[in-house]
């Protein structure tokens, strides 16, 4: 059966990679000296927070395990959920952003010779990203275009399948990347908009009444959109 393919409970915890986020929302976050704050111009805090659509266009290195059908697959189905995302001026032109928000719920179907299962896994994606980004254009412009580069981690948590298969789904380093558009509307508050892809990819192994394993990569592509505030 394809329980395998469609199945993500983590065993990992966010607690062995905080360090690492802790001390790139810190840098991001740290508070500037009235000279150093003067150098920023119009810069900044920016927090956005929006809609942000996570569609996925994942494919599998094929299931292995005994007793599973030629041809069985899975659909990775798309979702969408709450953003947050606090930025932090460091220069005029440059900023460093850590993008949260509501983890969202992702749920796959079975496709191929097992399309018959219907859903066959429900879990939360879990995936604060880092990201420095350029933005073009002067500060207090009223349309910025920005591009951003920088790093993903994604867990995957409360994973549920409907024939209680014991399974496991690590965690995913990878880059991510983006690009948007800022306009404002007076010096607090404006609109964004953005398109993102990262490199999401997890090993994945299912114990029930097999032993299946896989590899996903889950290709996403996100696309964003709300208000912002500067301050």
């Amino acid at each position: 059966m394809h329980p395998a393919r469609s199945t993500s409970t983590m065993h990992h915890t966010l607690s062995n990679h905080r360090p690492a986020l802790l001390l790139a929302a810190t840098l991001m976050l740290a508070g500037t000296g009235p000279a150093q704050a003067q150098s920023l111009g119009d810069g900044g805090t920016t927090v956005k927070a929006g809609a942000i659509r996570y569609q996925t266009h994942a494919t599998t290195s094929g299931i292995t395990g005994l007793g599973v059908p030629a041809g069985a697959d899975a659909e990775v189905n798309s979702a969408t959920t709450a953003l947050l995302t606090i930025e932090r001026a460091v220069s005029p032109t440059l900023g460093v952003e850590l993008v949260l928000g509501l983890p969202p719920k992702i749920t796959a179907n079975g496709s191929g010779t097992v399309r018959f299962l219907g859903e066959v896994l429900s879990a939360r994606n879990v995936a604060p990203t880092v990201l420095l980004n350029y933005h073009f254009g002067e500060p207090g412009s009223t349309l910025r275009p920005y591009v951003g580069l920088g790093i993903n981690y994604t867990h995957f948590a409360e994973a549920r399948t409907p024939y209680g298969w014991d399974v496991s789904l690590s965690d995913s380093w990878g880059w991510a990347a983006q690009v948007g558009v800022d306009y404002s509307l007076n010096k607090q508050w404006g609109l964004f908009a953005s398109v993102g892809a990262a490199k999401v990819k997890s090993d994945l192994v299912a114990i029930g009444a097999s032993v299946l394993r896989t590899t996903i990569d889950f290709k996403p592509i996100t696309y964003a959109a709300g208000l912002s505030y500067r301050f």
